[in-house]
């Protein structure tokens, strides 16, 4: 049996340090690192037990997904909430000054119906932009948190899946080559520490880097909490504000109408043909007189051909 000198832990590292730098340990590591890309990109099964092991990044990595996608429809509805403000408050103020130009010309108690529900209106229109202020507020802050926060996040979450896959890849090394270890034989034992080496500083670097991820995953959720928090007390404050306001001017002109005679209006949902309401009767005997004309028609055009026939005989 052959004999080898023995090294201790510490050389042995420094060794395999060394042994890395070389072009075939880069090859293979590369070899391994892109077959478990090529695993995880086929959706091809995995070891169970290294998928469960990283189940609580996992469950922290869906969480910033929720976070990130959450982000960018706030931003969406927030823009499609300040155009229907735009648009209702202009509509509402339209309505207020066509019930002025009314009630100007109308001296009656309905003219100052009018009047008075006019200038609620157009009060209203004003009072409602002013939601828009603590809205713009809100997306620019969502806009900067998004940009900044969920950014730096997603580049550290793109660090740890290179980390993540190339640990994975050097798991499936490991496992390639213990499946031929022979204990006896010094060239395999020696790849095999090599490549478990292999594993535990890519282990290392997994592991410093999935801690970065779950701090900074749980430091956003904390953060747009913060910030939403904030955000919309500004906006409910505002709103709350309005309603009191509205409120107030509509019950202010309530009180005035009261006393005051209701009007009765109707208005036609449909038109219908002037011929639907008739009974069947009536139609018939529509019918009838409509033949009798045509039939009193048709004589007179026939004695009208018949008096110059007659006229040209007596000349004879």
């Amino acid at each position: 049996m052959d004999r080898h000198p023995a090294y201790s832990g510490e050389m042995f590292n420094r060794y395999v340090h060394e042994a890395d730098k070389s072009v075939v340990s880069q090859m293979q590591k590369k070899y391994w690192k892109t077959k478990q890309a090529l695993i995880k990109a086929t959706g091809k099964k995995e070891d169970e037990h290294v998928v469960a092991s990283d189940a609580d990044l996992d469950a922290k990595l869906e969480i910033y997904r929720t976070i990130q996608t959450s982000c960018m429809e706030l931003l969406k509805v927030i823009e499609k909430y300040q155009q229907r403000l735009n648009c209702l408050s202009q509509e509402e103020n339209e309505l207020g000054m066509f019930l002025k130009g009314h009630s100007e010309q109308d001296k009656t108690p309905a003219g100052k119906m009018m009047n008075a529900t006019s200038k609620a209106l157009c009060g209203s229109a004003k009072q409602r932009l002013a939601l828009r202020v603590p809205l713009y507020r809100l997306e620019q802050e969502v806009g900067t948190f998004r940009r900044q926060a969920v950014s730096d996040t997603l580049l550290t979450v793109n660090r740890m899946e290179q980390s993540r896959t190339e640990y994975r890849g050097a798991l499936l090394w490991m496992k390639d080559v213990s499946q031929e270890l022979d204990p006896d034989t010094y060239k395999q034992l020696e790849k095999f520490r090599k490549v478990q080496a292999q594993v535990r500083n890519t282990k290392m670097q997994f592991d410093k880097l999935k801690n970065d991820v779950c701090q900074k995953v749980d430091l956003l959720g904390a953060s747009r909490c913060n910030l939403l928090s904030q955000s919309l007390a500004a906006y409910q404050s505002t709103l709350l504000h309005f309603w009191e306001r509205t409120a107030c001017m509509m019950s202010q002109i309530h009180d005035c109408f009261k006393g005051y005679q209701p009007y009765k209006f109707s208005a036609l949902k449909s038109l219908q043909d002037p011929f639907d309401h008739l009974t069947k009767e009536d139609l018939i005997k529509s019918k009838e007189k409509e033949k009798e004309c045509i039939s009193n028609e048709v004589d007179k055009l026939v004695l009208l051909d018949e008096e110059p026939e007659a006229s040209e005989g007596k000349q004879s």
